[in-house]
């Protein structure tokens, strides 16, 4: 009787997968077909989450970058490569506040970190500057971050870090001016009661924002930090 509202719910909006029109399996928006050609990110640095040049490789060693200069971070759980038609669905939400995609990758993200060891004691979405809120009139991070929650039991936490600065868009900057331009750009108002948290972000391209996030809530004393990511670049 617990999976009525279920039930319910497929007969008056069936699911349809996001990326053909099909029927949706196992009660999501995607179809199997489509699922099938996601691109999983399944070889990849254990610290960052960079995809490795061969994806059939099985490495289990961080890069050389994150052997060079480690990040603020522990480890990086990336569910999927950035391009289509994964692009697809996160643009689709970012830019056009089509919120079924959120739901989609935050529950594909939760079937991949319920195998995950170690869970964390809190999630925190990594936080848009209020003007950015403003303009956009949601935070992709937080909207992806609900049904991971939910499904993991693990509670969201976003009061403790700000974002300050009101950056230029990272896209349009080198790794190098990606760096330079976060810094300082969170602060943490109130540190989180928590040893071990994950921070959330829709896609991490050079890993800038969440290793500057991550310093700010080192600094706040917290132990072990995992950033989750639906894309990697």
């Amino acid at each position: 009787m617990n999976n009525w509202p279920a039930i319910i719910q497929d007969r008056l909006y069936p699911p349809t997968c996001l990326l053909c029109g099909d029927p949706g399996d196992s009660q999501r928006d995607l179809c199997a077909a489509c699922a099938e050609s996601l691109p999983y990110n399944h070889h990849a640095c254990p610290r960052c989450g960079t995809p490795f040049p061969n994806r059939n490789a099985s490495i289990d060693h961080a890069c050389g970058q994150c052997q060079k200069q480690p990040p603020a971070f522990d480890n990086t759980q990336a569910l999927l490569i950035y391009e289509n038609p994964a692009a697809h669905l996160i643009r689709a939400l970012k830019f056009n506040a089509h919120y079924p995609c959120a739901r989609l990758l935050g529950m594909l993200m939760a079937d991949r970190l319920s195998n995950f060891s170690g869970k964390p004691e809190q999630i925190i979405p990594v936080p848009l500057h209020p003007q950015r809120y403003h303009q956009r009139g949601f935070n992709q991070a937080i909207e992806i971050a609900r049904p991971i929650a939910r499904s993991l039991n693990i509670p969201l936490n976003l009061t403790c870090c700000k974002r300050v600065r009101n950056t230029t868009p990272q896209a349009r900057l080198s790794a190098k001016e990606r760096k330079q331009n976060l810094k300082n750009a969170f602060t943490v108002t109130q540190a989180p009661q928590a040893n071990h948290i994950a921070l959330l972000d829709d896609v991490v391209t050079t890993g800038s924002t969440v290793d500057e996030l991550a310093r700010a809530l080192r600094r706040s004393g917290v132990e072990r930090i995992d950033v989750w990511t639906c894309a990697r670049a």
